[in-house]
């Protein structure tokens, strides 16, 4: 996804004047080709995410669209401070690129692990959090945010590089796209690089009947749009490379109404397996992210 999501902005970039792409000292064999197309929008501020989310916010001020880019938790929860009151107080265009979902880098360790991400963007007010389940979704994220400029938060897998859909769904802050209708009254709401899982929960007895949906863009400001959908099913499940506290599924339980009798469960990873180290396939396993 970090190569279709560079390519997709210098594309824009070449319409779109104020585009400006800022990194933290990483992204090699990945981001030159903005670089040296557009050298004078593109800054390596160094190892200094919190310096970089400043001098963001001060050119987003002037006019500019900023993408912020470096590895899952370094351009969050390295800087919150400055996402808090400087971004997502003023209302700014920035957008703060996460590389890495969940266990993208799990064999680098904790430090890199991106599973508490959604619980910290989540709770900024005006922060639309753009979650693209493939390389479609990601394109229409960033053209949504370039059309609509605000605070942002775009998460991308590291190295899943397909397309779920056959056609670009038509994505909205707060709207479930269809992806696999049936009969049913029960449904799987995924956001993020989870859709992909599919195959394996259509293969699931317990799910094989069962509708899927993604929720590419969702947020603090959408929750009071979730009602209307969930009404029309009597249970739904939800799927996050993430921690199930403060994740996707906790932000669905808070938005439904006491009227709303929709039993709500959520698949995520489970705490007591922070130490772990290994590649994203065994980590998602032994945390909980996985369906025979």
């Amino acid at each position: 996804m970090r190569n279709h999501f560079i390519k997709t902005i210098i594309n824009r970039a070449k319409v779109n004047k104020n585009i400006f792409l800022m990194v933290g000292d990483l992204g090699y064999n990945v981001v030159e080709e903005f670089a040296d197309t557009y050298p004078d929008r593109f800054l390596n501020v160094g190892i200094a995410e919190q310096n970089m989310m400043g001098m963001a916010s001060g050119l987003a001020s002037e006019g500019m669209h900023v993408f912020v880019y470096s590895i899952a938790n370094f351009p969050t929860f390295r800087c919150a401070e400055q996402i808090r009151n400087d971004v997502d107080y003023h209302k700014l265009s920035v957008t703060i690129v996460s590389i890495g979902g969940g266990f993208s880098y799990g064999n680098l360790g904790y430090s890199h692990h991106a599973i508490q991400d959604y619980g910290l963007m989540r709770l900024m007010p005006n922060m639309l959090i753009g979650a693209p389940a493939d390389l479609n979704e990601t394109t229409n994220i960033i053209d949504y945010i370039l059309k609509h400029p605000q605070p942002s938060y775009l998460r991308l897998d590291k190295s899943f590089n397909e397309n779920l859909r056959k056609v670009c769904p038509n994505i909205k802050p707060g709207k479930w796209v269809l992806f696999k209708k049936t009969n049913s009254k029960n449904t799987i709401l995924t956001t993020g690089n989870t859709l992909q899982y599919y195959k394996k929960l259509i293969k699931n007895s317990q799910f094989a009947d069962y509708n899927i949906y993604s929720l590419p863009l969702w947020g603090h400001r959408f929750k009071n749009l979730q009602n209307k959908m969930l009404k029309q099913f009597n249970s739904v499940v939800t799927i996050e490379d993430h921690l199930l506290d403060a994740g996707f599924g906790s932000w669905l339980k808070e938005c439904k109404n006491d009227n709303v009798k929709t039993k709500i469960k959520s698949i995520g990873f489970n705490s007591k397996y922070l130490s772990i180290v290994g590649d994203q396939n065994y980590l998602n396993k032994k945390s909980g992210l996985y369906f025979a």
